[in-house]
């Protein structure tokens, strides 16, 4: 057994209120093969991925903290933005949006522990994987002991650390375990690993060190499991079904998914389990959640559960969010990080979100789960189409039965019946599995104050409430039910809804059903106390929510939502989201009354014993059309007579960059500090008048493109250069002739006189460095190579006739200190402020529905005033098909919310979060639109809601 070196503050342990360990005095945490434990008390840790950084809206962190712990999530895992907070070096900002301080304290309130993940390399599908682009100019290779980038990341991990080690278990907050790097290759660099830690511990880290390790945890099972760079605790990221969306309903590839045990001495740690997926094929996000939807999550989940004994759970993503700005990185991903999960990208929630609560509530009830061992399946089915795996915990015998079909990818209904030597007695029952379903069963089991024999239900959860037991069983509808309990005497069985046949027969009380609807039994007498029996489908156990109050812990259901209960005298207190209907409240008899936030709801008692009232249905939420649009148009950057004088002189004949270009100078929009977005370019250069082309080279990352003027005319566009070029960034990324070249019209070249190349370059976002290779993360960005010459075969380099090319480069003209550095980039509004609510447009033109080559601005202001005491997400809609030809940038009272267009992506739908929404005011969007060609523009455009809930708090 390891000492954890923390300790643990404590409010009420009750299931689905505040864990044990978050939020008061401080307590001993230990771990052992089997667990985590607190103050002795194992402790299976159920996290969900989120980030702070793809939210910019702080007002809604809470919401997102709180509807995980609703779900029965007792952790978080975090993690932490290097670029998010870092726009050059030595300059670091922790406000505002990025006020992490804000989000553990949220996080510790919402009753959850944290997962702190700061990298220095987080990957995320963000750009650079998290690390600034500024460390694209920082000599040495990233992701190592380079002195050059270990001066970098240590500066990072020193303003990081503090913050993270002041919100540990060790001070009251709710930070459990400090992930080291991301997925680091267990042969990269293990003096890396090590300082990464060794500097934590110096900045005050004393919790547990883990790491995730990608796709083969046998070398950190072997080579790093004592020496240098290894953690107490590692872990394993497993992504079962891989990133096809586009093919749903196609099982996985890798085969049963499960997580290695890599020690004796630790648990076994899914430390980034599979809850989603990026949208590799342009599919869409529904298709993504469909891919990671219940089925599998019934099947992978509880195989890890059962098979391999895991204790340690975090599945990535719990809430996906947004890549606002220029957040993403450019391969993988567009505006939305929905990644088909549990809470979607509007903050709703999903059958996802109802099969985690089944399983989360199921993992806080149960604590024998928490130590296990692998025993021979005491359950046989005489079907051999299904099979049984199993572990019992070794203290109580309490047995846990894995049921599933013995071919994983089978898509059928099967039915058997189990001969089953439970703890308490041999007895054979029906099971059904339908399809990829799987259903872990319980046998042995000290359920409150009864003794469950066996059940072919799952356990949902159960409660003493009001003294007696409250347990809410399910099971796949149509399929027949089980449940078997001991009792000292006959005890009196009373069905008070639904059809449940009762027998009883030498100390055991048998219940046979079919799974439909929900079904209520009372049982009394027997010498135990009485026990109210819920049995239900699984859609019926998921409209089930749990909270605890200081007099026990409440069962509801009927509400969209709740995130807390308390009591006072006989007032039940809701803290939840309603949408009108029915609710019932399975509270003690001492609650008569029942108030949801601040309004009282009339209740009456029913035979279960249960509150039953209604709420009222949210108010209707009106919109307004989006008018009056008014339009500019940009690129004074194409105009022969522009003043670039105080432009940057891109004059740069070296660079650090493993990619060396075939021209000089130096082009690199990051050699010269424009990290991110657009950048402009112009060259001069003075014609011999044989010239009739330029040759030019951007990488931009995918969907980047570049488009091009020579004395202001209008040459045309190509798309830039993706990673696929990152071992020769200089190769242009189309063959010759094609896109990069650029024949110049007759008369529109100046002889002997100054000549100026303008180009709009659009740079997508950095590389991730996944492999710790520095030709794909420091792939450039911007030109790379520009030519003016003759035919193919005619003068190369970056000269005319022995005349050098003159170049300048412009982009973001600083850091946004509300925003940050990802929000903007150098289009010619951006840096003069067309983008921010206050711009005075009153001189615009209306705008008409044609858009020429180069960028228009459009703008309009619309107002709101949402219905107060509700939450209506509010989402901004493109009508028709998205144009190739176009792209738009999406700009909401100054914030950078998305990018829209046909080489974009599939999206139609931008969210438009609270906090930058101003849900009772004055709203401002304006449109940078980037066409190619002469093209009609984006529309029609609306307003539109995700969901309508009150909210009573």
């Amino acid at each position: 057994m390891r000492r954890l070196l923390a300790v643990f503050p404590v409010l009420l342990c009750v299931l689905l209120g505040a864990p044990a360990g978050v939020g008061a005095a401080a307590h001993e945490v230990t771990y052992d093969r089997y667990s985590l434990k607190v103050d002795g008390e194992r402790l299976v840790l159920q996290s969900a991925e989120f980030h702070y950084f793809r939210l910019p809206s702080p007002e809604l962190w809470r919401d997102v903290l709180e509807k995980l712990r609703a779900a029965g999530f007792n952790a978080v895992s975090i993690y932490f933005s290097w670029a998010y907070h870092s726009p050059k070096p030595g300059v670091y900002d922790f406000t505002g949006v990025r006020d992490v301080d804000r989000l553990l304290r949220t996080a510790r309130q919402a009753g959850l522990y944290v997962i702190a993940r700061p990298g220095p390399y987080i990957n995320a599908e963000s750009t650079g994987g998290g690390l600034p682009a500024w460390v694209k100019t920082v000599p040495g290779r990233a992701r190592s002991s380079a002195p050059g980038y270990q001066a970098a990341y240590r500066e990072w991990l020193h303003r990081i650390n503090p913050i993270i080690a002041r919100h540990q278990v060790t001070g009251g907050g709710p930070v459990i375990l400090y992930n080291a790097e991301n997925e680091y290759q267990v042969n990269t660099d293990a003096a890396y690993m090590q300082d990464i830690q060794d500097q934590a511990r110096a900045d005050g880290i004393d919790v547990p060190i883990t790491t995730n390790d990608c796709c083969d945890a046998g070398s950190w099972s072997s080579t790093w499991a004592t020496g240098p760079g290894a953690v107490q605790i590692p872990g394993v990221d497993d992504y079962p079904q891989s990133f096809e969306c586009a093919t749903p309903e196609v099982w996985g590839p890798w085969g049963e998914g499960l997580t290695e045990r890599l020690r004796d001495d630790i648990p076994v740690f899914a430390a980034e389990y599979q809850a989603g997926a990026i949208d590799l094929g342009n599919a869409g996000y529904d298709r993504c959640r469909e891919l990671t939807g219940p089925a599998y999550m019934k099947y992978f989940y509880k195989n890890n559960l059962v098979t391999t004994g895991a204790t340690m759970f975090s599945y990535y993503m719990g809430y996906g969010g947004t890549n606002w700005g220029w957040l993403a990185q450019p391969n993988d991903v567009y505006t939305s990080y929905d990644y088909g999960a549990a809470i979607t990208e509007a903050r709703q929630l999903t059958p996802k979100y109802d099969e985690f609560k089944r399983q989360g509530y199921f993992l806080e009830a149960v604590a024998p789960l928490a130590k296990t061992d692998p025993v021979t399946s005491p359950a046989a089915p005489d079907n051999p189409a299904l099979t049984t795996t199993a572990r019992a915990n070794p203290d109580t015998g309490t047995q846990f039965v894995l049921v599933k079909h013995a071919d994983r990818t089978a898509t059928g209904t099967d039915d058997a019946t189990l001969d089953w030597a439970a703890p308490d007695g041999r007895h054979r029952v029906p099971v059904r599995v339908k399809g990829r379903d799987a259903h872990v069963l319980v046998a042995g089991y000290d359920l409150g104050g009864q003794r469950l024999v066996l059940s072919t239900s799952e356990i949902m959860t159960h409660a003493s409430i009001g003294g007696r037991d409250v347990a809410v069983l399910y099971g796949t509808a149509g399929s027949p039910g089980a449940t078997i309990l001991r009792y000292g005497s006959r005890p009196a069985v009373k069905v008070l809804e639904g059809d449940v046949r009762a027998e009883y027969s030498g100390g055991d009380l048998r219940l046979d059903y079919t799974h439909d609807g929900l079904a209520r039994v009372l049982v009394t007498g027997g010498g135990r106390r009485p026990l109210l029996l819920l049995l239900g489908t699984d859609e019926a156990a998921a409209g089930f929510w749990r909270a605890g109050t200081g007099a026990g812990p409440v069962l509801v259901r009927g509400t969209a939502l709740v995130r807390s209960a308390s009591a006072s005298g006989d007032t039940l207190r809701l803290a939840a989201d309603t949408a009108g209907g029915q609710i019932e409240v399975f509270a003690g008899p001492a609650a008569r009354r029942l108030r949801i936030g601040a309004e009282d709801v009339p209740v009456t008692r029913t035979p279960s014993g249960s509150l039953l009232g209604s709420t009222r249905a949210p108010e209707p939420v009106r919109l307004p059309a989006l008018t009056a649009w008014r339009s500019r148009a940009e690129a004074p950057e194409a105009a022969p007579g522009f003043d670039d004088s105080r432009w940057t002189a891109a004059d740069h004949t070296t660079t650090i960059s493993p990619h060396q270009p075939k021209t000089l100078p130096v082009l690199y929009a990051d050699d010269y500090g424009y990290h991110y977005g657009n950048v402009w370019y112009r060259g001069h250069f003075t014609a011999a008048g044989s010239e009739t082309r330029i040759d030019l080279n951007a990488v931009t990352g995918l969907r980047g493109n570049y488009l091009v003027w020579l004395n202001g005319r209008y040459l045309g566009s190509a798309a830039g250069g993706v990673e696929a070029d990152s071992g020769d960034a200089s190769t242009p990324p189309n063959p010759d002739p094609g896109p990069g070249h650029f024949d110049l019209p007759a008369g529109v070249l100046r002889p002997g006189a100054d000549n100026v190349i303008s180009v709009l370059v659009a740079n997508m976002g950095h590389n991730d460095d996944w492999i710790a290779d520095d030709l794909r993360f420091k792939q450039p960005r911007g030109l790379v190579a520009a030519t003016v010459g003759g035919p193919v075969g005619g003068p190369v380099g970056g000269t005319v006739g022995g005349t050098p090319i003159s170049w300048r480069i412009q982009g973001s003209p600083g850091t946004d200190p509300l925003r940050g550095p990802l929000n903007n980039g150098g289009l010619y509004g951006e840096r003069t402020g067309w983008h921010l609510p206050t711009y005075p447009d009153k001189s615009w033109k209306t705008a008409s529905a044609e858009l020429t080559p180069g960028v228009t601005w459009l703008r309009t202001a619309f107002h709101l005033d949402l219905p107060r005491g509700q939450d209506a997400p509010v989402g901004l809609r493109f009508g028709g098909d998205p144009s190739p030809a176009y792209r738009v940038q999406i700009f909401l009272n100054g914030w950078n919310v998305g990018q829209y267009g046909g080489d974009i992506g599939p999206q139609r739908d931008f969210v438009l979060p609270a906090g930058i929404l101003d849900e009772h005011g004055t709203n401002t969007i304006a449109l940078a639109v980037t066409a190619e060609q002469p093209v009609a523009g984006p529309g029609p455009i609306s307003l539109f809601t995700y969901g309508n809930v009150r909210q009573g708090r």
